[in-house]
């Protein structure tokens, strides 16, 4: 009895916790929500349980939200306003634990896209690429012959009879009451 009073205790203690936790994220947000040069927040470092009550409060307030941190003491919660979501880069780099420069990022994508015009002039200047030194099928002509599949496909007909059920097997005119009473029977001889 004792030990079963001060579990409860224990938990009511937890409950206690996790409502106050919940009302000073929620007022954290809201901050953020009222905070207009503010795009994003990062919250501190806090254990599972605490990250998906912040989750569940950003979801209720209508912003995006993101764990980001390898091992579980260091991951911390990033809450994004809808209008900021982050894209696709900005979420990698937050998951390499860098931090997000838009204006490096650009730079990148610009490279990246340069890189890819030179790739393009190459290939329409260069020779054409060359494709597979051999055609499979020439490998299995012996075996499948040079038109047997397209024969094949041609004299393919479907069962016509497929997913018929004979009149025979419908002939039961039981009731349901008296099919399940002739179960009963013969699992009582048993």
């Amino acid at each position: 009895p004792e030990q079963a009073a001060r579990m409860k205790k224990l938990q009511e203690q937890e409950k206690r916790q996790k409502v106050e936790f919940r009302k000073r994220m929620e007022q954290e947000v809201s901050q953020f929500i009222q905070a207009t040069g503010e795009p994003r927040r990062r919250f501190q470092p806090m254990n599972k349980i605490e990250r998906s009550i912040l989750h569940d409060v950003a979801e209720v307030a209508g912003l995006t939200s993101f764990s980001f941190g390898d091992d579980e003491d260091s991951r911390y919660v990033m809450v994004f306003k809808k209008e900021f979501a982050p894209s696709d880069e900005e979420l990698e780099a937050y998951r390499r634990g860098e931090e997000w420069d838009p204006a490096r990022a650009e730079e990148r994508r610009r490279l990246r896209e340069l890189a890819a015009q030179q790739e393009e002039a190459e290939l329409e200047s260069g020779p054409a690429p060359l494709g597979p030194p051999n055609d499979y099928k020439d490998k299995y002509r012996h075996l499948i012959g040079s038109d047997a599949a397209k024969a094949a496909a041609r004299t393919m007909e479907a069962n016509k009879a497929y997913g018929c059920v004979p009149v025979a097997n419908k002939r039961d005119t039981r009731s349901i009451e008296e099919a399940m009473n002739e179960i009963r029977a013969k699992k009582r001889l048993r």
